[in-house]
């Protein structure tokens, strides 16, 4: 009993590991200048469509994948904050969760947390080169934000109802 006692006081903290390496690759994204991003968004595009090409049988030449690639950044760029920040919010709300942090204070928590995040890393952005915040983007870190939390309760209140369930109820 001891040993599993001291394992999980050694392991719930280790928990968090995800939500620092999450927060640690978010700000190395943003310390990129406005070229890096760029160049960054435009690789993501070709691959993207490179593999909607082969996927969908499209037919398309490398020259139009490209301008595609080229069309889309505002998307792309999007869709990479909302699935960073809905990452993040995985990553802290699944560790509070099983601290017993459940329900509402999980929202406050996990969310609050994501979004002030979400605040001081547009603000750093103010700071590098071709960069600036936008209030647009907090706005779409917050809904993945919120995503990640909810999704986050589903799956926990799922595993308490159906997989731990019988295991709480079981006499040692």
């Amino acid at each position: 009993m001891y040993i599993k006692q001291t394992l999980r006081f050694v392991l719930k903290p280790l928990s968090f590991v995800p939500a620092i390496i999450m927060m640690c690759l978010i700000f190395g994204f943003s310390a990129q200048d406005a070229k890096q991003s760029s160049q960054l968004s435009y690789k993501v595009g070709v691959k993207v469509f490179s593999v909607a090409n082969e996927t969908l049988d499209k037919g398309w030449s490398q020259k139009k994948i490209e301008q595609l690639s080229r069309r889309s950044q505002f998307y792309i760029r999007k869709t990479a904050h909302f699935t960073e920040y809905f990452l993040l919010a995985v990553s802290i709300a699944l560790p509070l969760y099983v601290f017993g942090i459940r329900g509402l204070w999980l929202v406050i928590l996990a969310g609050g947390f994501c979004i002030a995040f979400a605040g001081l890393d547009e603000f750093h952005q103010s700071f590098v080169a071709g960069r600036s915040p936008q209030k647009r983007d907090v706005f779409i870190d917050s809904c993945g934000v919120l995503l990640g939390v909810v999704v986050t309760r589903m799956v926990g209140w799922t595993g308490r109802m159906t997989i731990f369930r019988p295991l709480a109820n079981r006499k040692n």
